[in-house]
């Protein structure tokens, strides 16, 4: 396995981390037993790096996690869990949900905790609240000992959530095909060059990277002079920068542990050659052409006057139409693009009003401003008549009252412990 450093920590951290968002399941429930040992099997070999959050497998992955790490597997790891915000209504809710969470994971501590998914809003919101006092104090009473953010956020509010505290690292969404997009490769470089450790999440795009490559894109790998796997490619470009710390794996199957373990341990920054790096560019650019918008989530259409997340609603629609088995996932599953859609466009996690595709006014100002020259609008109506279907409204109904129900649970059982 090959470790990479921590700047502000010095902790020596696998390349590979394990992501406990996708473990495997039967019969709609974790699968414990095999979960628990795929767990030890990847920290056996060098895996010391497991990242889970709060409401992962609605709620069932931290005591999972807490039950791998029994037997003296909690000493072999750093274990990285995550403040699930938009719960958060108090400055004492932030104590509340520490204390649940640890006791999830049966520890006394949490090695990198992270506020999931922040950004411009919620993070102004947060800091009204109390965040930084909370990360302060979890700190120096040892229950934290390094705090994070990860983000789907835009270059620029990213940037400055880095600027906005201490932090010892970061995870961001990072792929050959978001060099652009979210934070990008200019928050990755801006975000190490501040000494932060920067955690990669997404490095598959959800498995669409590694399963069912289109035949046209499948051609272009095919002229690599050394054969590897679509998954292999997309890991070893990312492991390339040297910027990056460890990059997480939603693992569930055995086989690609395995695979992964090893090209963890063989993908050193800067060792593909520029022809190799030319070829993963050729692959870039032949995604591009097979998208249903041809947009590189440059930003420059934003903001929009009538309130559209212009970016997010392109990213979803591309997402769905190179996402295998998308229309297979539940609906209220993680990685199913219309869920993905409710709750980033339908601005339910961040608060914010509705930026759905369906409020375009067809004003024009995203078409002037698009590098690109794109359609915008006439895109924009597509998108809406993908993923705005009747269910839409009945499942904004349904979520927010869930969410409340997970906020009230969370604190009536944090309530118990005090």
């Amino acid at each position: 396995m090959q470790y990479r450093k921590m700047k502000k920590t010095g902790d020596e951290l696998s390349a590979l981390g394990f992501g406990c968002m996708r473990l495997p399941e039967k019969s709609g429930k974790i699968d414990e037993e095999r979960a628990i040992a795929q767990i030890r099997f990847a920290v056996d070999n060098g895996v010391n790096y497991l990242d889970t959050a709060f409401q992962y497998h609605m709620g069932a992955s931290e005591p999972l996690l807490g039950k791998a790490l029994a037997d003296g597997y909690r000493e072999k790891v750093k274990v990285a869990t995550k403040l699930p915000h938009w719960i958060v209504r108090t400055r004492e809710d932030m104590d509340k949900i520490l204390d649940v969470q640890l006791s999830n994971l049966k520890t006394d501590h949490i090695d990198y905790y992270l506020i999931h998914n922040v950004a411009g809003s919620s993070w102004k919101k947060l800091c009204e609240l109390g965040i930084i006092d909370f990360l302060d104090k979890a700190k120096a009473d040892g229950r934290i000992i390094n705090a994070g953010f990860s983000s789907h956020c835009s270059k620029d509010e990213f940037i400055n959530i880095v600027d906005g505290y201490d932090w010892a690292f970061c995870q961001i969404q990072y792929n050959f095909l978001d060099i652009k997009n979210q934070a990008g490769t200019e928050g990755l470089k801006y975000a190490a060059s501040k000494g932060l450790g920067v955690i990669i999440m997404e490095p598959l795009r959800g498995g669409m990277l590694a399963k069912n490559i289109p035949s046209a894109v499948q051609s272009v790998w095919n002229e690599a002079g050394i054969k590897k796997t679509p998954a292999e490619w997309a890991l070893r470009w990312i492991w390339d920068h040297p910027e990056v710390t460890v990059v997480l794996s939603g693992m569930n199957e055995e086989e690609h542990i395995r695979e992964n373990i090893r090209i963890a341990g063989e993908a050193y920054p800067n060792s593909l050659t520029p022809e190799e790096l030319g070829l993963v560019k050729k692959v870039e650019d032949t995604y591009r052409k097979l998208m249903k918008v041809g947009c590189t989530g440059c930003r420059y259409c934003m903001p929009c006057p009538a309130g559209v997340n212009i970016p997010v609603c392109f990213e979803m629609y591309n997402n769905k139409y190179l996402m295998d088995g998308a229309e297979k996932r539940g609906m209220l599953s993680m990685g199913n693009p219309d869920f993905i859609y409710l709750m980033q466009a339908g601005g339910i996690l961040e608060g914010k009003k509705p930026a759905y595709a369906s409020q375009c006014k067809n004003c024009g100002k995203c078409v002037k401003a698009c590098p690109q020259h794109l359609p915008i609008p006439q895109y924009l109506n597509d998108v809406s008549k993908e993923f705005e279907k009747p269910t839409l409204k009945l499942l904004t109904k349904i979520i927010k009252p869930f969410m409340a129900l997970e906020r009230w649970r969370t604190m009536r059982r944090a309530g118990k412990k005090t």
